[in-house]
């Protein structure tokens, strides 16, 4: 059996701002996204270009963040929003909806669809392969903060995480890290490189 770390949510502070690390693991995601997007355009024949990469990855970044608590407040918590709103402000009390930023990214998607004139499918091509390694940061961040453990198990690397009772649990958010993110990413990566239809 592991011990969980216990490893402080709060990254560092700036004067009275707390900086999480799962902030930080959503800038990183965003910024290697910005990082793989670019090399992609490169690759594109100039159907891609930089200023199109950049607004295509702030449009996903403001898809996500919104989409995520507003989901988190709509599915998860939509009593406490109904009777106070502005919780849906108070990001650093944590809550954000993977199904919600997903929404969001689609409605995003759309928008940039039309600004650009460029079909869904050739965006979702461009983007898909950038999303792995998104969720790999995002679900590193959720073992930092502790939260969204697996099953019981008697593993010898089941850990014991707070607020989840006594018994040790598997770190289920390491293994989407690792699977949903590195793995996923490397294959859908090699998948894209190699020529295929829009869409497929």
């Amino acid at each position: 059996m592991l011990t969980y770390p216990k490893i402080n949510p709060i990254a560092f502070h700036l004067g009275p701002v707390k900086v999480h690390w799962y902030g930080l693991m959503y800038l990183l995601g965003f910024l290697v996204a910005w990082g793989l997007a670019s090399y992609r355009s490169r690759q594109s024949d100039g159907r891609w270009t930089s200023e199109q990469v950049a607004d295509l990855i702030f449009y996903i970044a403001l898809g996500v963040i919104l989409g995520g608590r507003i989901g988190y407040m709509l599915f998860y918590d939509f009593f406490n929003f109904i009777h106070n709103p502005i919780i849906l402000f108070k990001v650093w009390d944590g809550g954000m909806s993977f199904h919600g930023g997903l929404l969001g990214v689609l409605l995003m998607t759309c928008f940039f669809s039309l600004r650009y004139k460029k079909p869904i499918f050739e965006i979702t091509d461009f983007v898909v392969p950038l999303a792995p390694l998104g969720l790999a940061f995002g679900r590193l961040g959720n073992f930092i903060n502790g939260e969204l453990w697996g099953r019981v198990t008697t593993v010898s690397w089941g850990m014991v995480f707070p607020g989840a009772g006594p018994l040790p649990r598997h770190p289920s958010q390491l293994y989407e890290c690792f699977f949903e993110g590195v793995v996923l990413f490397c294959i859908i990566w090699l998948y894209s490189a190699k020529p295929r239809a829009r869409g497929a």
